[in-house]
């Protein structure tokens, strides 16, 4: 019977970093170099528990806070569709499925270096509406005051329009940051038009 090993950080981060399909214990099982146990990279990720706070830990001393940047705000979906009673997944509209769909949903911030033009993540959280009662929107807003109290003054706030609601683009200016985003075309504006309503002009300005 051929002797199973660990798994280890250093295994499961080399993983990640070098798969762009599928992210499970038993692939990584089926593509180590030493023989893996699906089950073992189980209890592995069982046994350690790695917070929000961990990751800051780890990259805060690769942030230069005083180099020009900005902030990107995004979320990503991890699809569990064939799972029917995994804790945290909700029906949530997935951008590459273009539909709603069952998955566990992260809300991501990462810091865009605008001199060295590189990016790291800097924060995220889990949104878990059944835990915490708290929207996707809500994690956006307090990940943004903690970044402040961190220390990182953006050039700009970049999301896309899922996070270009009114009570958002408030919060951004009340940090006294300017946001970078799209709007959707019936999003009410000065003048009390709708966004589409207006020609290009590019004397004019809207906001």
């Amino acid at each position: 019977m051929p002797v199973r090993n660990s798994c280890i950080k250093d295994i499961y981060k080399t993983f990640l970093q070098v798969s762009s399909l599928r992210y499970s214990g038993l692939a990584l099982s089926e593509v180590s170099p030493s023989p893996l146990s699906h089950n073992t990279v189980s209890r592995w990720l069982k046994s350690r528990c790695f917070r929000p706070k961990d990751l800051w830990r780890l990259v805060e001393p690769s942030i230069d806070k005083k180099s020009p940047c900005v902030l990107i705000a995004d979320d990503t979906l991890i699809a569990k569709t064939r799972s029917k009673k995994i804790v945290m997944v909700h029906y949530q509209y997935s951008g590459n499925e273009h539909d709603v769909i069952a998955g566990i949903g992260l809300v991501n911030l990462l810091w865009h270096d605008l001199t060295k033009v590189e990016s790291i993540p800097i924060n995220y959280l889990i949104y878990d509406k059944d835990s915490d009662g708290k929207t996707k929107n809500t994690h956006f807003s307090e990940m943004l005051t903690l970044a402040k109290k961190r220390g990182i003054m953006p050039e700009a706030v970049v999301m896309d329009a899922w996070y270009s609601s009114l009570d958002n683009l408030k919060s951004i200016r009340s940090h006294g940051w300017i946001w970078v985003t799209t709007l959707r075309k019936n999003r009410i504006v000065n003048h009390n038009k709708q966004l589409h309503e207006f020609r290009t002009n590019k004397k004019t300005r809207y906001f």
